[in-house]
């Protein structure tokens, strides 16, 4: 992110600082940490990995397309997902001052050749190089990487963090049947920590069990749930006191963990952890972060309850449906220091001042009832 630091939020002499260009300043208003975005020209890697499964566009138009995946349609998408300049119209109707971009969860392909999972997070990386080169005020990116490879991993993160200035990268809630606490996947949790990358962690539907798919529950249920597992594992088997600076972020509130971090302490408990024990999984908790799409008031309180509040920032799953409407609907119903911290500030401790005053608390639901031909008086509260 191109940023300047001030003294006292100047990261820790372990991490290395991004690139920085002190003279680009991102203009005030949100900050979204939770957006994806997709080249509109991927490699064609059936064609040298045949017998693995792989994303694919299919253009209709100019602004429409189907994305598959082994050949089978996906989901459909539009012009958002590869345009920077369709994103930069709806961030300024809705007062979003900067977005970083991940990958679509699809296109993590930790069961698929180590090589060509390479290739495909290379060429992901290159596209949001170039947007946030482009637009470097309005854009930040968290990269992809092959974390089957975790040594082809690291070198990605080491190119995402050294060359193209990112904030850090996707992964996925576990490669396979390895979960992320697994201890193969220390040296990469640790170069993310010495570069002073955010990993953030975002659940993919190809996990989810068929019993979940056949019930039709999988956006309600498998995903925070599959967060949740994910989060557990770190907590259960040490890898959060292995590693324990590592800025990881967990999607979407932290999926299920909040609901369920007091049945996880009396667990710990049961099998011999006293009360007051720094390894009690809510203490352990603290160390996590998570994004604010919780799609409830009540789900956000909680989750700062068991994150903190200086360890929560803004998401919104843009550009798709699951997206709020406004993107800031849910934020807007608290606190002012609170609103300010999850939009903006949290961020700014830790990756930089950004310049300019924080978000107008009414400004993006305003903006969206404008837009959308509702008078701006509704918004008095």
């Amino acid at each position: 992110m191109h940023v300047h630091y001030s003294r006292r939020n100047r990261p820790s002499q372990r991490c290395a600082e991004p690139i920085i260009n002190a003279e680009l300043t991102v203009p005030a208003g949100l900050v979204d940490v939770h957006t994806h975005a997709i080249d509109a020209d991927l490699p064609d890697l059936g064609r040298r990995y045949p017998h693995d499964h792989w994303p694919s566009l299919e253009r209709d138009s100019e602004t429409e397309a189907e994305l598959l995946f082994g050949g089978v349609p996906y989901r459909r998408i539009d012009h958002r997902c590869w345009s920077p300049h369709a994103r930069i119209i709806d961030m300024d109707r809705d007062g979003v001052a900067l977005q970083v971009l991940s990958p679509i969860p699809v296109t993590f392909c930790y069961p698929a050749s180590p090589a060509g999972t390479a290739e495909l997070a290379a060429a992901q990386n290159e596209f949001f190089a170039k947007v946030t080169t482009e637009h470097p005020n309005r854009f930040a990116a968290l990269g992809a990487v092959a974390l089957q490879d975790p040594d082809r991993a690291v070198d990605e993160l080491r190119r995402c963090m050294g060359q193209r200035g990112f904030l850090g990268v996707e992964i996925g809630t576990r490669v396979g049947d390895t979960e992320l606490g697994d201890p193969s996947l220390d040296r990469f949790f640790g170069v993310a920590h010495e570069l002073g990358a955010m990993v953030f962690v975002h659940p993919s539907d190809q996990d989810l069990p068929q019993r979940v798919i056949d019930t039709g529950v999988g956006f309600g249920v498998g995903m925070p749930t599959e967060t949740a597992l994910a989060a557990a594992a770190l907590i259960a088997s040490g890898a959060l006191t292995r590693r324990p600076d590592v800025r990881i972020c967990l999607a979407h509130g932290g999926g299920a963990l909040p609901a369920i971090i007091g049945r996880l302490d009396k667990g710990a408990t049961l099998t011999g952890a006293s009360a007051d024990s720094s390894m009690l999984p809510s203490r352990q908790a603290r160390q996590l972060w998570c994004d604010s799409l919780t799609y409830s008031t009540d789900a956000l309180h909680v989750a700062v309850g068991v994150f903190g509040h200086d360890h929560i920032v803004f998401g919104s799953d843009y550009p798709f449906p699951a997206m709020p409407q406004p993107v800031d609907d849910i934020v807007n119903t608290l606190h002012a220091d609170l609103h300010q911290r999850i939009c903006r500030t949290n961020l700014e401790e830790h990756y930089g001042a950004l310049l300019g005053p924080g978000p107008d608390p009414l400004s993006a639901t305003s903006r969206h009832r404008r837009a959308h031909g509702r008078p701006a008086a509704m918004d008095a509260h």
